[in-house]
């Protein structure tokens, strides 16, 4: 009994004897009016360009790959071809029903390939579907009022159902107060903080899921891969791709891992994955070793390589080295012909969706 007295005032006294510097050192920066509560820094001053070095993550095979091709091929083009034909059908019933069709207009600044690629796909979609489309183009070094300018025209027209800005935009462009500007209700692309945010909240459902991220799980569950379980990687972290698919990947109740440009060993996480999303816009990053054997592959990168023969004098490759991942993996996308057409064919349904909720038509 006389011990555990002891042992609780010694306690107490050691409790009390710390105190005093505490305190102490709590008086002494109150004394300083410019001294942060906090220490953390705010989120936005981390933010760090993810630039790749692909040659730093080389290293020898962790398995040998088959001579002979295992994967199934995950045919976007004929898939969003499917959902395409029910889309047209969509607008050709509220044509004739009410008199109206869907409206959507594209902002594209500045003269990227792969930018110009997309947009190019995206108005044949809108002529095939019977869909209203409208560009506005602006030079790369427009004055940012420009962009805003011609947002509030579309913004403001009724006959407008879809914005899209095309991303990303030059550097000088603040890309946050411009997709702030974009109406809500017309964020097709789903990249307005709330829609984002009620991507990221359970229980909360956002008018519009990013095309992209949305088209990769559509891939998913149409090519008959259960996620719910799964082990799930997304290489890379943009706003438009990475973060949105890794958020919507959660909400299948996947395990998910995101790999960026400053992640340490992004091949040995890579490996243990069963589904691989890479969006990191690096050709040939993710070799055949990065893979387990039987993996399922979503290639989202589109990166345009110098080549005269081609029509437009560049071809596309993937994020991942195709013809070892071929070997390796049960289930790929190829690149083009994989994600692309279904990123196009959720944007058009999006469009769809806005149009009957603006005029009521089910």
């Amino acid at each position: 009994m006389m011990l555990r007295v002891a042992l609780a005032w010694q306690k107490k006294r050691v409790g009390r004897m710390r105190m005093p510097s505490t305190a102490a050192r709590a008086v002494h920066s109150l004394k300083d009016e410019n001294c942060p509560i906090l220490i953390s820094p705010s989120l936005v001053s981390l933010d760090l360009p993810d630039i790749w070095n692909p040659n730093s993550h080389e290293f020898p095979s962790a398995h040998k790959c088959s001579n002979k091709q295992n994967a199934a091929i995950i045919d976007g083009k004929s898939m969003a071809e499917e959902i395409m034909s029910r889309i047209a059908f969509e607008v050709k019933r509220m044509k004739e029903s009410i008199g109206k069709v869907p409206g959507l207009a594209v902002i594209m600044v500045g003269q990227r390939r792969d930018s110009q690629t997309y947009v190019r796909n995206k108005i044949k979609a809108c002529e095939e579907a019977g869909i209203k489309s409208m560009m506005t183009e602006l030079p790369d070094d427009c004055k940012e009022d420009e962009v805003l300018n011609a947002l509030s025209r579309f913004n403001e027209d009724p006959s407008v159902h879809g914005i899209l800005v095309q991303l990303p935009l030059p550097q000088h462009l603040d890309e946050a107060k411009i997709l702030d500007v974009l109406s809500l209700e017309k964020d097709v692309d789903g990249f307005h903080p709330l829609n984002m945010g009620n991507l990221a909240l359970r229980g909360r459902e956002p008018l519009f899921i990013p095309c992209t991220p949305k088209g990769c799980i559509e891939l998913l569950i149409r090519s008959g891969v259960e996620i719910m379980g799964k082990r799930a990687v997304v290489i890379g972290r943009s706003n438009i791709v990475g973060l949105p698919t890794s958020l919507l990947l959660q909400r299948h109740h996947a395990t998910v891992s995101i790999i960026h440009a400053f992640t340490k060993n992004p091949e040995q996480i890579t490996c243990e994955a069963d589904i691989v999303i890479t969006a990191a816009g690096v050709p040939n990053l993710v070799r055949g070793n990065w893979l387990k054997p039987g993996a399922i592959v979503i290639d989202v990168g589109t990166n345009p390589i110098e080549d005269p023969s081609c029509e437009h004098g560049y071809r596309l490759r993937g994020d991942v080295f195709y013809e070892e991942a071929v070997r390796v993996a049960s289930l790929i996308t190829p690149v083009p012909g994989g994600v692309g057409p279904m990123t196009i064919a959720m944007l058009l349904s999006n469009t769809l969706d806005s149009a009957k909720r603006a005029y009521d038509f089910t």
